[in-house]
């Protein structure tokens, strides 16, 4: 069962047609020295393209030592050498600025870049990239509740990627075991939408998603991808086992999050590279939340939906 696109056109593998004698020339590759780009002289160029090079290089380099202020500024000299129509080191620049303001722990500077950027996501690689960036940031900062919405618009737009649905029920797990940082961040952003039952209600859900969806992937893998998978899938049974859900309950929510897993529904959902002009996305509430509420099981578990501080 072929479900993210994997064929490939039987094209590729059909012998190449006799085109005649082709003139192949000599190539040699240009040499450079190791972090040729930190020389002064790399700079001594009227090459706008050799510049944006040498600072973004600069830049790259000083984040992987953890210098982020020098490869903040080496990004930001970037930006003036890219053309306007390079978007793709465009957005990889203002990334890189993203992380290493929030590594300084400039959050507004850093939400301020996160914002261009979402005014030019185009596809729907970019927004995945997007919404990664954005639960970094706002995990580094504490904000738990818009953390949760990225989660969760990961998960509207990748439904059967098990590793967002993992994750997000890994934090909300987390969220349990730290009862004072859930009732802070309730009290502080949403008390109804952070709720402890609630909490517990979407950990469950997440976990038995991520369950399935791994449980699909198994069959179509092997080695080193298949050892990693069982790990995770073993690490969701025992976070669920420690919810301690009732049966019926497990027997509920995993029959609401089945209903979208068969081979010709994932095909036709899997809208990766995809412009966002012609994607249309259901949010996490209409897809599955507003379901699984009316099942009914927050009161069949005798969990209140309300927080304590509301």
């Amino acid at each position: 069962m072929e479900i993210f696109g994997s064929n490939f056109d039987d094209s590729v593998f059909s012998e190449a047609k006799d085109r005649g004698s082709v003139f192949v020339s000599s190539y040699n590759a240009k040499r450079c020295e190791p972090e040729w780009f930190c020389d002064s002289a790399a700079l001594h160029t009227d090459d706008s393209l050799q510049k944006q090079k040498v600072f973004k290089f600069r830049g790259d380099l000083a984040v992987r030592q953890g210098n982020y202020q020098t490869g903040l500024d080496a990004y930001s000299s970037c930006l003036d050498w890219i053309g306007n129509n390079n978007l793709s080191i465009k957005r990889d620049i203002l990334e890189g600025m993203v992380r290493c303001c929030t590594k300084l722990g400039h959050r507004d500077r850093a939400m301020d870049l996160v914002d261009i950027l979402s005014k030019e996501a185009s596809n729907t690689c970019h927004l995945t990239s997007l919404l990664l960036l954005k639960v970094s940031v706002y995990q580094h900062f504490g904000a738990i509740g818009p953390r949760m919405l990225s989660l969760q618009d990961l998960c509207s737009l990748l439904p059967f990627n098990p590793w967002n649905w993992f994750n997000l029920g890994k934090m909300c797990v987390q969220l349990l075991e730290d009862n004072t940082a859930l009732e802070k961040s309730a009290e502080a952003e949403d008390p109804a939408y952070l709720a402890e039952g609630k909490v517990w209600l979407k950990a469950c859900t997440c976990l038995i998603r991520t369950r399935l969806l791994l449980g699909i992937l198994q069959q179509q893998q092997s080695s080193f991808v298949l050892l990693r998978n069982q790990n995770v899938l073993q690490s969701a049974e025992e976070a669920l086992k420690h919810l301690n859900p009732k049966e019926s309950t497990l027997h509920t929510l995993t029959e609401v999050m089945s209903k979208d897993l068969n081979p010709e529904k994932m095909k036709e959902d899997y809208q990766d590279g995809e412009s966002l002009s012609s994607v249309c996305l259901q949010s996490f509430s209409e897809r599955w939340w507003n379901n699984i509420l009316l099942t009914g099981v927050l009161e069949a578990e005798g969990r209140d939906t309300r927080s304590d501080k509301t």
